[in-house]
């Protein structure tokens, strides 16, 4: 083991971050050219977008948990993690040069142009990539750092130097194009994937357990309990899968309402259950509850700030044909806004976030933070219009505040609830609380998006979701036991 990793030292947090950085700048290129490169180059409408992102999700459902169990029980090259890191970086490798590429594909599959089937089948592909190593590339953290500050540092280290480099992909989006920016993240995807993991070691046994229970193999039965509260979500990705599968109508308000439902019976039950029993299960469970709503505004905001930047910014019809310049202006306003966003997601963690957590805590923290959001969210609802470009990119900023937390102390929250032994299977379970809410953002949200001609409804329906996501993490403990004051770390190297 190096000297870095034995004493922790900022170094070596650098370079345990690199491997999720590779895969947030993948993602963070899906988010910038995804939408633009197929709506303006292969002409799909608003509804085909949104098919072609719920790949995402649907890989995450399947690979994520999958990808995590796997990982915590196998030994390979060297690692546990190791192996899902190597493969899926460089598959999501070939995956970007394919994105820009989907016309020269179908023509040599005998299609002419790039159908949405192509598009899905690399979508699905490219997302199944990111999703075998993403979860292992988190996980790692967890397994090297201790719980507590250090634990803490970890993530908020890893969402500085990723929210660096999605900043980085934003600029290369805004200020030269999307094609430079694909071409680029192949090259620091593969880099980042690979080389850190020669300067990590991994410890062979995980043996820290949760609520003092014995380690044991968790059964099917004990997951499906655990997941409880994201069941209205689940039963919906299944019957739009199926819906689509069947080719029948993938809007059913019967059924919406009833996930609606089951969703909020099973997580109030949860939430005061919890009143009386403090027990690291129904912390984990609130915590699914919470950040499914969350990711739900976030997920909708990415997919559809296309379609707001050129209706309600630029001041054009959504499926309107405009000039190539004016293509370029509306693929900048979305590149900027979440360069804004990343920026503040890259500053905010180190700087602000880890000093407040050492104060208040994690859970305060964070809720805090997506209270600032949900403020955002309302602001460009209510205030950006057209030709207030620059009115928007404010409010990025107050949005980025929760994203900064979102994509990192989330993570260190729930990593203090659930048995080390098992990280990966419950990073994997973790992430259902954001793939399937995905799938509510990538069709319902996308019918309403699109039944509206005023397309700031977007962030009207991201308001509600985050104003919900804020009191439902009132409701989450702080973990006992857990010293975040910089007294209370052990072993060397500091943040």
């Amino acid at each position: 083991m190096l000297e870095i990793q034995k004493k922790l030292k900022s170094s070596f947090y650098t370079i345990l971050s690199l491997p999720a950085t590779a895969m947030g700048f993948a993602l963070s290129i899906q988010i910038s050219a995804l939408s633009w490169i197929l709506s303006e180059k292969y002409g799909f409408h608003l509804e085909e977008i949104g098919i072609v992102w719920a790949a995402g999700p649907l890989a995450g459902i399947i690979a994520q948990p999958i990808a995590g169990l796997l990982s915590d029980n196998v030994w390979l090259w060297g690692g546990r993690r190791r192996p899902f890191i190597l493969i899926g970086g460089v598959l999501t490798s070939i995956m970007l040069l394919a994105i820009p590429n989907m016309d020269i594909i179908g023509k040599a599959l005998g299609q002419e142009g790039a159908t949405v089937g192509i598009a899905i089948a690399i979508a699905l592909t490219f997302d199944l990539a990111i999703n075998v190593s993403f979860n292992p590339t988190r996980s790692i953290i967890a397994d090297v750092t201790p719980e507590g500050e250090k634990r803490t540092s970890g993530y908020t280290w890893m969402q500085t130097i990723s929210g660096t480099f999605g900043v980085l992909a934003y600029a290369i989006g805004a200020f030269f194009d999307n094609y430079v920016l694909i071409y680029s993240g192949i090259f620091i995807v593969f880099a980042f994937s690979v080389f850190p993991l020669f300067f990590i070691e991994e410890p062979k046994q995980l043996t820290s357990t949760s609520d003092g229970e014995e380690q044991s193999k968790v059964s099917f039965s004990e997951i499906m309990d655990v997941i409880k509260p994201l069941y209205g979500f689940l039963i919906y990705a299944f019957y739009v899968i199926v819906a689509k599968v069947l080719d029948l109508p993938t809007s059913n308000i019967y059924i919406e309402i009833g996930c609606l439902v089951i969703t909020l019976i099973a997580g109030i039950q949860v939430i005061l259950v919890s009143r009386n029993v403090e027990k690291d299960k129904l912390e984990f469970q609130k915590i699914l509850f919470a950040h499914s709503f969350t990711w739900i505004g976030v997920q909708s905001m990415f997919v559809y700030m296309l379609a707001f930047a050129k209706v309600n910014v630029m001041g054009f019809e959504m499926d309107q044909e405009v000039a190539e310049e004016l293509k370029n202006n509306i693929g900048k306003i979305v590149a900027i806004s979440f360069l804004v966003l990343n920026l503040v997601g890259a500053i905010f963690p180190s700087l602000i976030i880890n000093p407040l957590v050492k104060k208040i805590g994690q859970v305060k923290t964070h809720t805090i933070s997506l209270a600032i959001m949900t403020l955002g969210y309302f602001g460009v609802y209510s205030l950006v219009g057209k030709d207030s470009e620059y009115l928007l990119y404010f409010f990025m900023v107050v949005i980025g505040v929760g994203w900064a937390s979102i994509i990192s102390i989330s993570f260190a929250i729930m990593s203090e609830r659930v048995d080390k032994s098992k990280m990966g299977l419950y990073m994997g379970i973790f992430n259902l609380s954001v793939v399937a809410p995905q799938l509510v953002s990538s069709f319902k949200i996308g019918q309403l998006v699109n039944s509206y001609d005023d397309k700031a409804i977007l962030f009207l329906i991201c308001t509600i979701t985050l104003l919900v996501s804020t009191v439902l993490w009132l409701t989450v403990r702080e973990k006992k036991g857990i010293d975040n004051t910089p007294s209370a770390s052990t072993g060397g190297g500091h943040h």
